[in-house]
């Protein structure tokens, strides 16, 4: 046990030394991410807190002072490299010096600016500024100080706090403006995706109007015919060619063309819809984000990001998990997704609804909702079917094999992924995949 003989600051170095008795030194050299401890036995190193810091192994302890020579003549002779020869200046004191026109004044001028600014870091004034929107400590005057101080221990004390606080509100700050930022971007997204795929359903919703054309030309239509050319009168009386399921006749196939018709406009309502909700959430979080950006108090802060928190979450409308169908007054819900599977399946459905799956290939879950006293017919049960393998990785096949059941048959086992499922009782049918 050695007792500490003196305190020692070196003089222009952010380093200091406790000297112990039998001429041992600890020096403690304070520069940021090169910070390191030395133990000296007189001039010669014995110890080094961090050896990958090679440079301070050349150390001398009598040699740790730094000596800046302030005279006039030496400030004419390091003209060109004042920053390093005025090494203690730092980053703050010479942007003080360029703001006061360093840059334009004569070599006599700029003397006279280093005396002056060397005569008030003797006579400092403590102050806190905030620079380019950080905060910094400065001994010198300024007319933009948010505080200034004479004592330097209420200064650097009162700087401790201020900094903390200011470091934690622009913290705070960046943190939600970037997360308002986020939902503003994945709403914009979803939009676009949104408004694309209305685009294409818009584009494409002709069902209607070929139903028409069929049910004006009835007469020129029998069972058996693969496709028929009529008169557009949608179209200037243009010619144009209408496919048709050879099985059915012509007010079947217009039957059918209307059907499709009415669920292509359920989706594009359902789309729509979910648009102008998105479209009303992007303004509700670019209000929060304006306020965010005006507010200036951390106090009020953290309440303008308690009231953006939790309540803005609990007032977001989920999306349904499905797309609704209606046939012959039953509605028939597709899943969107692998996770809306297992919502629609297992959350938005009664053990007496129908459920139906492309067998043996990844697909949507489909169920026909149970209407009570009511038993499922087939042309529904075959319409949810189509569905159902349209919404499937067999949509582009003639036809298509389609699990139905009733949904009190389906369950799911632990661990098993998204949409997985497991179906005790089940029948099949073949369908052609439609929309």
């Amino acid at each position: 046990m050695l007792k500490v003989v003196a305190i020692r600051q070196f003089e222009n170095e952010r380093s200091f030394a406790i000297e112990l008795e039998n001429d041992f030194k600890i020096v403690f050299k304070l520069h940021g991410g090169q910070s390191n401890i030395i133990l000296f036995e007189s001039n010669t190193i014995k110890e080094i807190f961090k050896n990958r810091i090679t440079a301070d192994l050349e150390l001398k302890y009598d040699q740790l002072d730094r000596v800046i020579d302030w005279s006039r003549e030496s400030f004419i002779n390091n003209n060109s490299t004042l920053e390093s020869h005025y090494f203690t200046f730092g980053k703050i004191v010479w942007e003080y010096i360029n703001e006061k026109g360093f840059q334009c004044e004569s070599a006599e001028g700029q003397w006279k600016l280093i005396e002056g600014t060397i005569e008030k870091l003797k006579n400092p004034t403590y102050s806190i500024q905030l620079k380019n929107h950080r905060l910094v400590f400065s001994l010198l005057p300024t007319q933009h100080a948010l505080k200034q101080f004479s004592d330097p221990i209420e200064a650097i004390t009162d700087f401790h706090y201020t900094y903390t606080s200011f470091t934690a509100f622009n913290s705070e700050k960046a943190k939600i403006t970037s997360q308002l930022k986020s939902q503003i971007g994945g709403a914009e997204k979803y939009i676009q995706k949104n408004e694309q795929k209305l685009t294409e359903i818009t584009a494409v919703n002709t069902y209607q109007a070929w139903g028409d054309l069929i049910m004006a030309n009835m007469h020129r239509i029998s069972q058996g015919m693969g496709n028929v050319v009529v008169e557009d009168f949608y179209h200037d009386n243009q010619p144009i060619e209408i496919k048709l399921n050879k099985e059915w006749n012509a007010q079947k196939n217009a039957e059918v063309f209307y059907r499709k018709s009415k669920n292509q406009q359920i989706e594009i309502d359902k789309l729509k819809e979910t648009i102008e909700a998105k479209q009303k959430e992007i303004e509700r979080l670019q209000r929060q984000l304006t306020a965010i950006d005006e507010e200036s108090e951390l106090k009020s802060l953290r309440k303008k990001i308690e009231d953006a928190g939790k309540p803005t979450k609990e007032k977001q409308a989920t999306p349904l998990p499905y797309h609704e169908f209606e046939f012959k007054g039953f509605k028939i819900l597709v899943g969107r997704n692998a996770e809306a599977n297992d919502l629609l399946t297992f959350k938005h459905s009664f053990k007496d609804d129908l459920w139906l799956h492309a067998k043996d290939v990844a697909g949507s879950h489909v169920l026909v909702k149970y209407q009570s006293g009511k038993s499922f017919p087939k042309d529904v049960i075959e319409r949810a079917g189509e569905l159902a393998a349209y919404n499937s990785k067999r949509k582009t096949d003639s036809l298509c094999p389609v699990v139905f059941t009733p949904k009190k048959f389906v369950r799911k086992r632990k661990g098993d992924p998204a949409g997985a499922v497991v179906v005790e009782k089940e029948s099949v049918m073949m369908v052609v995949p439609r929309l």
